[in-house]
């Protein structure tokens, strides 16, 4: 109990940074959302299955990864969170420049035409895995709930949860915006998002760069 109770702090700074991650439209949510408004609901819920899915594939990579580096070099620890800290000071960046533009959200259907369930669950998984910011930021999450030395377990918690909720997120998006009322109401609260996102992102990036184990 001890020893859930040592990196359970991590784990669920790793659940904050992720959610609110997804919180933030980048090229998955806005195609899920175009998807849905576009084609329907049961197409944009395929796509968002197939984006969790890409997600959970970021998560394990990243995890075997960084555990691998850290069991060969334990020194390596300290660069990789000195990259996850600018990282996620960019983000802040990022969401704090967002929050001040005048431009909304733009969703729309994905080109190459209509396709099977199947198919939007395939586009939906590519899209995820050929985004390369997708790898930065699950370098960025992992390094905020692993520590040097942690258990195979915390790993595997990380990576199950993130995947449980990013399953539950993704299809809430699809249902969400089938209409187009929600898009502008998100719309109306975007500046408040990106604001809570850019001083979430701020806090999490210096914590990590400041974090000594």
């Amino acid at each position: 109990m001890q020893e859930v109770g040592l990196y359970l702090p991590g784990i669920l700074l790793a659940y904050s940074a992720f959610l609110l991650a997804i919180a933030s439209p980048g090229p998955n949510i806005l195609a899920v959302i175009g998807t849905s408004m576009s084609v329907g609901r049961s197409s944009g819920m395929a796509l968002a299955m197939g984006v969790a899915t890409g997600s959970f594939t970021w998560a394990l990579l990243t995890v075997f990864g960084l555990s691998a580096i850290l069991a060969t070099y334990a020194s390596a620890l300290l660069l990789i969170k000195i990259f996850g800290g600018a990282y996620l000071l960019w983000l802040a960046y990022k969401s704090f420049k967002s929050a001040a533009s005048r431009h909304d959200i733009e969703a729309k259907e994905l080109a190459g035409g209509r396709r099977t369930p199947f198919g939007y669950l395939k586009r939906g998984y590519i899209i995820q895995m050929t985004n390369p910011k997708a790898a930065l930021a699950w370098i960025a999450i992992i390094s905020l709930g692993l520590k040097e030395g942690a258990p195979l377990w915390v790993g595997a918690v990380i990576v199950l949860g993130t995947f449980a909720l990013s399953v539950v997120i993704h299809l809430l998006y699809a249902v969400a915006f089938s209409t187009p009322v929600m898009v502008r109401l998100y719309g109306k609260a975007r500046r408040v998002i990106q604001m809570v996102l850019g001083a979430f992102f701020a806090l999490a990036g210096l914590r990590l760069l400041t974090s000594r184990s």
